[in-house]
C-alpha cells in the first residue's frame, strides 16, 4: 500500500472571480457570464497578461458586493480558454478547472479580489478498498444514466475510461445535480476514499429519487393505458347493445334521474341547475372522474325537500298538555312557548327572533325542543355544534374539493324530509373559529328571519328558503356568544332546580325511564322519597337532573342484578339501604367545618353549570405591607380584593389596630379550590367580611352567605345570577343570604318553597353587611369606637359625602333589615 500525492504548480498570488451558484472542480470546464465590473476587470487582465484566476463559490448566493468575508476559502485554480465579449459589455467565458488551493490572506480588494494562495493536493492511497469504491461509484453513476434518456451515451464510454478515482469523482460531481454546499463539500475533502464514499452516498440518494420517479411515470403510464382501453371497451360494449336494440345504462340512469328532478318540484333556479348539470352528465364518459361527482351533486338536489313541508297542527291547549307532560314546573318557560306558537296560529306562519334557551347542563333544554316539535306536529331535528371551528361545516365546501360535501344545515333538512322541521342547535356557545374561518359569523344568515329565506350553501350554490324552519338554539353561557349572533336571538334563561323540584321530576320521570331501561317492573324496585332527597343531597350536588338519574340508573342495575340471582327479590330502597347500592356519600355540608376559624366567611358565585357557594380565607403574617391574591383570581376579582382592604385601612382606627399594622403585616388571601378560576366582583363584601374577620379577631355566623360589589366608601352595589347562586347555597345547606338591596327585585324569581325557607338581608352599606356577620354589639364595640352607646349621636361608616345627612340611630339601622310582613311572598328575615 502506498501513499501517492499529486502535485501541479499554482501562482503565488491570485486573482479570486466569486461564483453565485456553482463550484469549479480539477480538469472539468464551466461556462461563465461574468457581468460585474470587478469580475470583468479580472478577466480582461487575466487574458491580457496570460494569468491563471482562482475561482470560489460564494458563501451566500445572493451577495451582491463580495467581500473577502462572503467567500469560501477553498476553491480552484481556473484557465480561461475562450471568451466572448457581448454588446451589453458583460463577458461569456469557457473556464477549465486545474488544481485546487486555500486562500491565505486577501491583498487586495479594488478592482478585483486578491489573495495569497497555497495548493491543497490530493492525498490517494491505493488499495482494494478504494479500487472497489472505484468500480461501485462508476457502476451507480451509469446506472443513473440510464434512467436519463437526455444524457448523451458518450458520458457512459468516458466513465469506463477513466482510469483514475480523482478524475472520476471530479467527473461525476461536475455532470450530477448537486447543491452548491454538496458540490464544495466534495471539492474540499482532499483524501480521494473519502471523497469517493460521500460522493456515493449523493449518488445512492440521487439514485432513490429518479427511481421513484421512475415508479410513478410507469404507474401513470399503465393508468392511461387501462382508461384508454376501459373508454375503448365500451364503445363497443354500446356499438352491440345499439345493434341488439339494448338500453344503455348510462342513458337509464339519466332518465331515472330526470324522473326524480320532476318530482322533486325544484325552484326555477334549482331546476335550471340540475338540468343543465344533467346534460353534461349524459356527455361524461362513466369512467371520467367528473362523472361521480356531478352524479353525487344531482342526488343531492333531488333528495333535498324543496317542496315539502308537515302541515302544522298548532292547538294551545293541547301544546300546553304535551309541555306539562314532558316537563315539571318551568312556567315562564312554557308561558313563553306557548305564547310563541299562539302568535304562529293568529298569523298562519311562525316568524319573530329565534329561541335560545340558556341554563346549566342537565335542566331539560333540547328536550323543550323535542316538546315544541310534537306539540306542532313537525319533524325534528338536532346539530350539535359544540367544538366546530370551521366555517364550512355551517356553509359547506365548495364543489372544486375532492370528497366536497353540504353544510350541516343541508344535511339535517335532507334527513328530515321537510322543508319546515323544529331545528335545534345545541351548544351554540361552544363554537369556536381559526384560520379556517369562524362558525358564528355564518350562523349570522342562519338565525336571521330577515336573511334565510335566501340561505345558499357553498356546496349546492343555490339559494335555499330556511324561513320555513323553526330554529331553537340552546347554550350553557352567554358571554362566548358574540354580540352580533345574540342579538337575532330571544334568550330564555332556565335555571338550576330545587331539591323539591329535583323530587318531583324523578318521581314523575326519571325513576319510571330507568325502570325501562333496566327491565324493572314498578313492584320490583321502589325508592321513598327520603331516599330520593338523599341520593340528591349527598351523592349529587348540579344544577340539573342528569347525575340523578344516573345515580337512579346505578341503583336500578344492581337491583336487577340480583334479580337475576334471585328472581323473588323485591327493592324497597330507604336512606339507610342506599349505601348498599351507591357506597359512601360523595358530598357532605362542610360550612360548618370551613367556618370554625376567624379570617373565614361564605361568599356565592355563578357558574355555567349553575350556582354555588365558595369560602374566602384571610391570613395576616408580619412583612412589609404586601397582599397576596391566590386561588386563580381573575383582574375583577382582584381589584375587588383590593377595593375591600382599602376600605378597612381606611377604618384601621375604629378597628382598634395600631397605626403602623398594615405597614408591618401582609394579608393573604385565598379561594379555595385553587385549580378553578374565578373572577367578578360579586365577591367584595364577602372579601371585605372574611378580612374584617381576622383583623377583629371574630368568626362569621356559619349559617351566612353574602353576595355584592363593595366600593371604596362602603357602598354595596347590585350584581347578577341571584336566582343561581340562591339555589346554590340552599343546595350547600345555607339559609340566610346578605345581598344588595337593588337586587330585591330579582327575588321573585326564586321559587317559593326555596324563599320560604331562607332568610335574605338587603344592605346598602358593608356596616350592615358587618352588623350581619358578627353581631350588632361587635360592630358597636369595634367598628364604632368604644365610647358608643344606643343614643342617637352614634354614626355607623358611611360615605364622606353623606356626613351632613341625617343620622342613623341603630334601631333606624336594624330596619334596614326587610321584615317579613314589608317584603314580597318568599322574602324573609332574621327574627327581631
Amino acid at each position: 500500500m502506498a501513499a501517492r500525492v499529486e502535485r501541479s504548480t499554482t501562482q503565488e498570488i491570485l486573482g479570486i472571480l466569486p461564483l453565485q451558484d456553482a463550484v469549479l472542480f480539477p480538469n472539468t470546464v464551466i461556462p461563465l457570464a461574468v457581468v460585474k465590473k470587478p469580475g470583468i476587470a479580472l478577466v480582461e487582465e487575466a487574458l491580457r497578461e496570460g494569468k491563471q484566476i482562482g475561482l470560489v463559490a460564494l458563501k451566500d448566493k445572493d451577495i451582491e458586493d463580495p467581500g473577502p468575508d462572503d467567500v469560501r476559502r477553498i476553491g480552484t485554480v481556473g484557465t480561461i480558454q475562450k471568451m466572448l465579449k457581448v454588446p451589453d459589455g458583460t463577458l461569456r467565458c469557457i473556464v477549465a478547472g486545474s488544481s485546487v488551493f486555500h486562500i491565505d490572506s486577501f491583498t487586495k480588494t479594488t478592482p478585483y479580489l486578491a489573495g495569497t494562495v497555497h495548493e491543497l493536493p490530493d492525498v490517494t492511497v491505493e488499495t482494494e478498498s478504494s479500487v472497489a469504491m472505484h468500480r461501485n461509484l462508476a457502476t451507480l453513476f451509469q446506472k443513473l444514466l440510464g434512467y436519463l434518456p437526455q444524457a448523451p451515451r458518450e458520458m457512459e464510454m468516458e466513465v469506463n475510461n477513466i482510469t483514475d478515482s480523482n478524475l472520476l469523482t471530479y467527473f461525476i460531481a461536475s455532470t450530477m445535480r448537486l447543491d452548491t454546499a454538496d458540490r464544495q463539500g466534495i471539492l474540499e475533502e482532499r483524501n480521494t476514499e473519502k471523497r469517493m464514499r460521500k460522493l456515493t452516498m449523493l449518488l445512492t440518494k440521487e439514485l432513490e429519487v429518479v427511481e421513484l420517479g421512475h415508479k410513478i411515470q410507469s404507474d401513470i403510464q399503465r393508468e392511461m393505458e387501462k382508461n384508454q382501453r376501459e373508454f375503448y371497451l365500451r364503445q363497443q360494449l354500446r356499438a352491440i347493445q345499439d345493434e341488439l336494440g339494448e338500453t344503455d345504462p348510462q342513458q337509464a340512469e339519466a332518465n331515472e334521474l330526470r324522473k326524480k328532478i320532476d318530482e322533486a318540484e325544484m325552484p326555477e333556479d334549482a331546476r335550471k341547475a340540475a338540468d343543465r348539470e344533467l346534460d353534461r352528465l349524459s356527455k361524461v364518459p362513466q369512467a371520467s372522474p367528473e362523472y361521480s361527482v356531478i352524479r353525487t351533486y344531482l342526488d343531492w338536489l333531488v333528495q333535498l325537500p324543496w317542496s315539502k313541508e308537515t302541515n302544522d297542527a298548532i292547538d294551545i291547549g293541547e301544546a300546553r298538555k304535551i309541555l306539562d307532560a314532558d316537563h315539571y314546573d318551568l312556567e315562564k318557560v312554557k308561558d313563553r312557548i306557548v305564547e310563541y306558537l299562539a302568535v304562529g296560529k293568529l298569523k298562519k306562519k311562525l316568524t319573530g327572533p329565534i329561541l335560545c334557551f340558556v341554563g346549566p347542563p342537565g335542566v331539560g333544554k333540547t328536550s323543550l325542543g323535542q316538546s315544541i316539535a310534537r306539540a306542532m306536529g313537525r319533524k325534528f331535528v338536532r346539530l350539535s355544534v359544540g367544538g366546530v371551528r370551521d366555517e364550512a361545516e355551517i356553509r359547506g365546501h365548495r364543489r372544486t374539493y375532492i370528497g366536497a360535501m353540504p353544510g350541516t344545515i343541508v344535511r339535517a333538512l335532507r334527513d328530515a324530509g321537510t322543508r319546515n322541521p323544529v331545528m335545534m342547535i345545541d351548544e351554540i356557545d361552544k363554537v369556536g373559529s381559526d384560520f379556517r374561518g369562524d362558525p358564528q359569523s355564518a350562523l349570522l344568515e342562519v338565525l336571521d328571519p330577515e336573511q334565510n329565506n335566501t340561505f345558499r350553501d357553498h356546496y349546492l350554490d343555490l339559494p335555499f328558503d330556511l324561513s320555513h324552519v323553526l330554529f331553537i338554539c340552546t347554550a350553557n353561557q352567554l358571554e362566548t356568544i358574540t354580540p352580533a349572533l345574540r342579538d337575532r336571538m330571544e334568550i330564555i334563561t332556565l335555571s338550576g332546580y330545587t331539591e323539591f323540584e329535583k323530587l318531583q321530576i324523578a318521581k314523575r320521570y326519571l325513576l319510571k325511564k330507568q325502570r325501562e331501561a333496566n327491565g324493572l317492573k314498578d313492584s320490583q324496585a321502589q325508592i321513598n322519597d327520603q331516599a330520593l332527597r338523599t341520593i340528591i343531597n349527598d351523592y349529587t350536588r348540579e344544577a340539573g337532573v342528569r347525575n340523578l338519574e344516573r345515580e337512579i340508573g346505578t341503583v336500578f342495575r344492581k337491583v336487577a342484578r340480583r334479580i337475576a340471582e334471585e328472581p323473588r327479590f323485591k327493592a324497597r330502597i330507604k336512606p339507610e339501604t342506599i349505601v348498599e347500592y351507591l357506597s359512601k356519600a360523595r358530598f357532605y355540608n362542610e360550612v360548618k367545618k370551613r367556618m370554625a376559624s376567624v379570617g373565614v366567611a361564605t361568599g356565592l358565585a355563578w357558574t355555567p353549570v349553575g350556582g354555588d357557594i365558595m369560602f374566602i380565607e384571610t391570613t395576616a403574617m408580619p412583612g412589609s405591607g404586601k397582599l397576596v391574591l391566590t386561588g386563580q383570581l381573575g383582574d375583577v376579582m382582584k381589584e375587588s380584593a383590593q377595593a375591600a382592604v382599602s376600605f378597612l385601612r381606611s377604618r384601621s382606627i375604629e378597628l382598634g389596630l395600631p397605626d403602623d399594622y398594615f405597614a408591618k403585616h401582609d394579608l393573604h388571601i385565598h379561594v379555595p379550590a385553587g385549580a378553578v378560576p374565578k373572577d367578578g366582583p360579586s365577591a367584595g363584601i364577602a372579601l371585605a367580611t372574611s378580612i374584617a374577620s381576622l383583623l377583629t379577631n371574630h368568626k362569621v355566623d356559619s349559617n351566612l352567605a353574602m353576595t355584592g360589589e363593595i366600593t371604596l366608601t362602603g357602598q354595596v352595589l347590585p350584581i347578577g345570577g341571584v336566582k343561581e347562586k340562591v339555589l346554590g347555597a340552599k343546595r350547600a345547606g345555607i339559609n340566610k343570604i346578605v345581598m344588595p338591596k337593588r337586587n330585591e327585585i330579582d327575588l321573585d324569581d326564586v321559587p317559593k318553597e326555596v324563599r320560604d325557607t331562607m332568610t335574605f338581608v338587603p344592605v346598602e352599606e358593608i356596616s350592615e353587611v358587618f352588623e350581619q356577620a358578627f353581631g350588632k354589639r361587635m360592630i358597636t364595640r369595634v367598628l364604632l369606637g368604644e365610647e358608643a352607646t344606643k343614643s342617637d349621636k352614634v354614626v355607623p361608616m358611611r360615605r364622606t359625602a353623606k356626613r351632613a345627612e341625617p343620622k342613623r340611630t341603630p334601631a333606624r339601622r336594624r330596619a334596614v333589615v326587610v321584615s317579613r310582613k314589608a317584603q314580597p311572598a318568599g322574602v324573609s328575615s332574621p327574627s327581631p
